[in-house]
């Protein structure tokens, strides 16, 4: 967001954080880490979860901004066309999840988003990028849209509050595979399974995702 004169203000949640406003003569938050005080007597407290960061950086200096200058674009990014991600999925290599959580290569995709990500699109997360076709990378983008924009719309996780303080509405019951280990798959039946991949933990059914 611009600040004046001639800075803006950088701020990434890191794997997650609260930050709700606040009005004149209102409640604040029992803890937080960060609080940013407006003219009118409103704002706004970060309490983050784990790590994250605020940076007031010139504006003359955005470009060479050391965390946001690697970003790669948006995952809901209007110009980011099927025909765009197509490309950067094909400049990869290596496994197709671990890629898609690089925010260099493709930024607003977290772990609680993957799994559902992955099996809207019929894709292991093992599976090597190169082996994927065309016709799967589109599935990809698709997938990207209609989970991120449909968690948008319910104002996220749960356990995530928005702006003003609202949990969001996404639950375990709106997931389709994230999270729901020993479930059965509601297409096709199979218990859904929760397996290593690298450093992360992965949630797949094993007959819509073959490997």
């Amino acid at each position: 967001m611009p600040a004046e004169p001639g800075y803006t203000l950088l701020m990434n949640l890191g794997m997650g954080a609260d930050m709700v406003r606040f009005v004149p003569e209102g409640p604040l938050p029992p803890k937080y880490q960060f609080r940013l005080d407006l003219q009118d007597g409103t704002g706004f407290t970060i309490k983050f979860w784990w790590f994250g960061y605020v940076h007031l950086v010139p504006n003359d200096e955005l470009h060479a901004h050391a965390m946001t200058r690697v970003l790669g674009p948006s995952a809901l990014d209007p110009e980011l066309s099927p025909d765009d991600f197509k490309r950067l999925v094909r400049r990869g290599r290596g496994m197709i999840k671990p890629f898609l959580l690089d925010q260099r290569h493709i930024s607003g995709i977290g772990n609680a988003y993957v799994h559902d990500i992955l099996f809207r699109a019929r894709i292991h997360p093992k599976r090597s990028i190169p082996s994927l076709s065309d016709a799967e990378i589109d599935a990809l983008y698709a997938s990207v849209r209609d989970v991120l924009g449909t968690a948008i719309v319910m104002g996220g996780a749960y356990y995530e509050k928005d702006f003003y303080g609202h949990p969001g509405g996404c639950t375990a019951e709106h997931w389709l595979v994230g999270y729901a280990d020993g479930r059965p798959c509601s297409v096709c039946g199979a218990t859904i399974r929760k397996i290593k991949t690298g450093s992360t933990s992965s949630y797949i059914c094993p007959s819509c995702q073959a490997l």
